[in-house]
């Protein structure tokens, strides 16, 4: 392989919007997401709207849901 064609692969720190953080590694320094398994309504069991841009909001006046 050729010297400096790759980006070094190094420990990274993934952070959630809900706190929890997770040690990986990737070849960014940093990342942020906001959800991840400790706060997916999938792994949780527990519904939960994220709202991207009024989305549920027109949704409802669209279809007029209460």
């Amino acid at each position: 392989m050729k010297k400096e064609l790759h980006p070094q692969y190094e420990k990274t720190t993934i952070s959630c919007a809900c706190g929890s953080t997770y040690e990986v590694g990737s070849t960014k320094k940093e990342m942020k997401v906001e959800i991840c398994s400790n706060c997916h309504p999938f792994f949780t069991g527990k519904q939960k709207f994220v709202d991207t841009g009024g989305r549920v909001e027109r949704f409802k006046r669209k279809y007029g849901r209460d």
